[in-house]
This record gives C-alpha cells, sequence and structure tokens, in this order.
C-alpha cells in the first residue's frame, strides 16, 4: 500500500472506531536542546539556578509547544537524574517570558555510551584514550545525553546501549583504505566490543489511556568528522537501520536487549521514532533516514515551517544547492556546509493518525523568533490520535 493511501486507511479507521473517536490528540516531540555542556557536572550547576539564560529559552520553546511526550537530545546524563530534575524544577515550572508553565510527572534517563572509555585505540590514532576512543564520542561518560519527559506514565523501558555492531547482519563495518582487507578498521578484538549506538536505543512504552504507544528514542552521530574509512557516516546509517530492523516483522530477530532479550517489536504495535537522526531524506552526508521512512507502517506526517524557508534564503549559501524543500529543515547549520537539514524526525506508524504536524522555527516577524537560537535545531512536534 503506497504512503499516501496507508494515511487515508488510517483516518478512516479512526473515524469509524468509537475508541478512536473519544480519544484525545497526543502530541509527540523531539527537541536536541544543545543543552550539554564540555565539562561533567557543568550541566547540574548551570541548572541548579533559574539563571541559565540558554536554558530559560529551551523552556520556554518546550512551554509555547506544550508536548505531551518529548525526547531531549544533548542533554547531559547526571546519574539519578538530579540534572533533569533540576530542569523541571527551575525552568519548566516557572513561567519563561509570560508563557505557562508546564509539569511532566513522568520522566526517562540512562546511561549513554558517549564518552565511556573502550580501553581501545578505536579511532586508530596510535593512542588510547579521549573522545575517539569512547563508545561513543563524548569527553565524559554521559555527555549528549538523553532524556524523555511525558504526561503519561512510562513502562519498563528496554534499552539497547550494549548491542554490539558487528551482530547486525549486514552491518556497514568501516574499512582501513591503506590495507586491502575489506571491513578490517576495527581488531576482531575491537569487533567483539564496539557498540551500535553512539549515545543509546530506547523503547519506551507509553501508556496513553490504556493504550500502549512505543516511543523509540535515539540520537544516531553524525556522518562527519571521520577520515576516509566513514566510519561515523556507517555508523549513522546502522543506527537509523537499527529501528527499521525493530518494527519490520521478521527483520529484527537478531536484535538484543541490555537484559538479554532477544527479538523486535511485537508485530501491530504502535509507535513513534524519534530523536536527532543526523540524516536528511535527500541532503547531507547521509540519507539513512529513507531506509526508516520506508520501514512498514512508518508515517512520514512532513512537519515544516515558514522559518526555515526564510532562514534558507536569506542565508543563502550550500541552502541553493539542496534538492530538498527548505520548508522541511529543522537544523540551522553552517551557511557554506552542510546549509540546514532535515534532521530531526517524529514518525508514527499506523494506526495512529496524525492530525497536525509542525517545525518550531518562528520567522523573522514574530516575537517568538527570539527562541531561534536556543539551539541549532528546532523541536518538531506531531499531534496523533492513539
Amino acid at each position: 500500500m503506497k504512503r499516501a493511501a496507508l494515511v487515508v486507511a488510517a483516518v478512516a479507521a479512526a473515524l469509524v472506531t468509537p475508541t478512536a473517536n473519544a480519544a484525545e490528540p497526543v502530541r509527540f516531540a523531539t527537541f536536541n536542546a544543545s543543552l550539554n555542556r564540555a565539562t561533567e557536572g557543568e550541566l547540574l550547576a548551570d541548572l541548579s539556578t533559574p539563571d541559565d539564560e540558554q536554558a530559560r529559552k529551551v523552556a520556554e520553546v518546550v512551554q509555547r509547544v506544550r508536548p505531551d511526550v518529548l525526547l531531549l537530545n544533548e542533554f547531559d546524563y547526571v546519574p539519578g537524574g538530579a540534572a533533569v530534575d533540576a530542569f523541571r524544577t527551575n525552568y519548566l515550572a516557572r513561567s519563561q517570558h509570560g508563557a505557562d508553565p508546564i509539569d511532566y510527572p513522568h520522566v526517562y534517563t540512562a546511561p549513554v555510551n558517549t564518552g565511556v572509555p573502550s580501553g581501545m585505540d578505536l579511532d586508530n590514532d596510535g593512542t588510547t584514550g579521549g573522545p575517539g576512543d569512547a563508545h561513543g564520542f563524548g569527553d565524559f561518560p554521559g555527555q549528549y545525553g538523553m532524556v524523555v519527559l511525558s504526561k503519561y506514565p512510562i513502562g519498563q523501558a528496554r534499552t539497547f546501549q550494549q548491542f554490539r555492531w558487528a551482530d547486525m547482519p549486514g552491518a556497514r563495518l568501516p574499512d582501513d583504505p591503506a590495507t586491502p582487507e575489506p571491513g578490517d578498521w576495527f581488531t576482531p578484538e575491537e569487533l567483539a566490543q564496539v557498540r551500535l549506538s553512539s549515545k543509546s536505543h530506547w523503547d519506551l512504552p507509553i501508556d496513553v489511556g490504556g493504550r500502549t504507544v512505543h516511543f523509540l528514542t535515539s540520537h544516531p552521530t553524525p556522518p562527519a568528522f571521520d577520515g576516509p574509512e566513514k566510519r561515523n557516516a556507517l555508523r549513522n546509517q546502522d543506527e537509523i537501520r537499527f529501528w527499521a530492523d525493530y518494527v519490520t516483522p521478521n527483520r529484527g530477530d537478531y536484535i538484543y536487549d541490555d537484559e538479554g532479550v532477544r527479538g523486535g517489536l511485537r508485530p501491530g504495535a504502535r509507535f513513534v521514532v524519534a530523536g536527532d537522526q543526523n540524516s536528511d531524506p535527500l541532503d547531507g552526508d547521509s540519507n539513512g533516514i529513507r531506509e526508516l521512512l520506508h520501514a512498514p507502517r512508518v508515517i512520514d506526517p512532513r512537519p515544516g515551517s515558514a522559518g526555515a524557508v526564510e532562514a534558507s534564503v536569506t542565508q543563502g549559501g550550500a541552502n541553493g544547492t539542496h534538492r530538498g524543500s527548505p520548508y522541511f529543515d529543522t537544523g540551522d547549520f553552517d551557511d557554506e556546509s552542510p546549509g540546514n537539514l532535515r534532521v530531526d524526525h517524529v514518525l508514527p506508524s499506523a494506526p495512529l493518525v496524525p492530525l497536525r504536524s509542525e517545525v518550531f522555527w518562528p520567522t523573522a516577524d514574530d516575537e517568538l523568533s527570539r527562541l531561534n537560537d536556543a539551539s541549532d535545531h528546532h523541536l518538531v512536534w506531531v499531534d496523533v490520535l492513539p
């Protein structure tokens, strides 16, 4: 069934189903908030008072959009959730610039791979240690972490932080261009330990009025900052492919979680994939998101904004060479390279019914455009009927 027909069928089913008719829309969102800091403990210190200007802007964006379920990427992980608790108390629970406070009684955060030492020379620079040799690029454990805030209860999480890259069938393993052997950037000993996820992959079951919606969250590595071996670009594609396999019946049988339980998502289960995937369908250094966009039951609501169009025109540079419409851009990047891209995605599954979607990117004549520099990414949201 073609994608447009799939959406029409889902809407029609909702209109004739009494429970769906009575349901309230649920707003799912993702926001790479750039609430990462250069040193361990710095974010917690910044959030321990209500005076951090960037955090105030991030909080106001959230208060203006008011998602029901929200993934924040690039939010440094602090054991015990101290940083996210401080953010809720000192920022979200306080009015920012006249916006109504917002409460999220349910929170999930957990360790990620960024900054976790591997004890191996994964970047092949002849030394061991530092961000390039960590399981995920980072200066300290938890840098660039993730957190989910929800108005609905979050069930038992399924995490895939330790899933090994080499255990993915057909893994796109990097190749050392200086040797004749294919896929030999990592030694056999390294392959036995190298993890797929640069941060983590989480399956969080959200209880929405008695129906479970699996919130599938991640933040693949940027497909850049590497050499001819394309280690990051290849990893980015396989991190995205993980979710495509996970939601496709019989394709996720190889997957195991951090508790050792095998298999992908139960066939027919409702889900929303969300996160900064660092992948644009048409432009940039990775188009791996296309594999996920074409996975069974995945619906692309194609959120956009007039602000992104305006930015593309006024900033010029590489934006003028892009194949994709700037209306769908979510990231405001260097004008010369790569330009602005659509890298942040919220993708519901049938039989969820997408009603509205948008990228929060106000135009220059909008008073809220003062929030455009809260991060180099913009919040993306989708309203669905569960």
